[in-house]
């Protein structure tokens, strides 16, 4: 006599037998849904934006934890690191020069942790540093960011240098988890607090995504008139949902293993 199944594992076996087309309705769908419900149960939707920063910082907490306790850095990308290293230096700058908030304080604190995630990758944990899974070239992100910074940034009337970096850490931020991501696919195996470092991030992407889409919905899109005019608002928007949707299905597999008591995530071929 068979057992009866979980309603969550009789749900993710059907949604796992399904076309790639549905899987992604599905996704859109319960996107939406996520959104109507952040609409009314948060008043204030700059929070979510906050939220975002926190969640990030949580889960660069867990990567400190797992080097101090575990003192090893396997399954971790140098790359991503540097990356977002690398955009939220650049975010700083532009805080600096442009406007200075909260968030500017949050991105400090993020930055002086991400760098010395670096350090103790680079020097002390070494030995552990899986370089040869590490095998995403950096430059097919950056170079395109820079271009595209160069030819799509913001219309306001600041210095034209600021405004290309502005907009080149805008599109390096949406990118800079596929080094990781490159990482886990190589490996096919991720140990939980790697596990819980990227999907940490994905919740701090969407929470990010909702914050702006939100933003539009409720100015009904004069926010969008006022970060300038031209293509730029377009992509503002367009790179927040990128970052989602690239963490997506890394999420939806991680859901599925804590739901299914499994401490190590196996994944399976094409997810990242």
């Amino acid at each position: 006599m068979k057992m009866p199944r979980r309603p969550i594992q009789a749900v993710t076996t059907w949604v796992k037998r399904q076309p790639p087309k549905v899987k992604a309705f599905l996704a859109v769908i319960t996107g939406m849904a996520a959104l109507v419900l952040l609409r009314a149960i948060v008043h204030d939707h700059d929070n979510l934006f906050v939220a975002a920063e926190a969640v990030h910082s949580i889960g660069i907490c867990v990567l400190i934890y797992k080097l101090m306790k575990e003192k090893t850095c396997t399954g971790l990308s140098l790359k991503s690191q540097e990356l977002t290293a690398m955009f939220l230096a650049v975010r700083l700058y532009c805080s600096f020069v442009m406007e200075y908030d909260i968030h500017t304080l949050l991105d400090m604190a993020t930055l002086a942790t991400t760098l010395w995630v670096i350090y103790m990758i680079r020097f002390n944990l070494k030995s552990s540093y899986m370089e040869d899974k590490d095998n995403f070239a950096m430059y097919y992100v950056v170079a395109p960011c820079a271009v595209l910074a160069v030819l799509i940034h913001p219309g306001t009337s600041h210095n034209f240098v600021n405004k290309i970096m502005w907009a080149f850490c805008v599109y390096l931020e949406a990118v800079s988890v596929l080094p990781q991501l490159r990482v886990m696919q190589n490996t096919k195996i991720v140990e939980p607090f790697t596990a819980h470092y990227v999907f940490a991030l994905g919740v701090a992407r969407f929470l990010s995504c909702a914050h702006w889409v939100l933003q539009v919905l409720d100015s009904r899109g004069h926010l969008l008139v006022a970060l300038g005019h031209g293509l730029w608002p377009s992509m503002v928007l367009i790179s927040e949902i990128v970052q989602t949707f690239i963490l997506a299905d890394f999420c939806y597999y991680y859901v599925k293993s804590v739901f299914g008591g499994q401490l190590v995530l196996r994944l399976p071929s094409g997810v990242v």
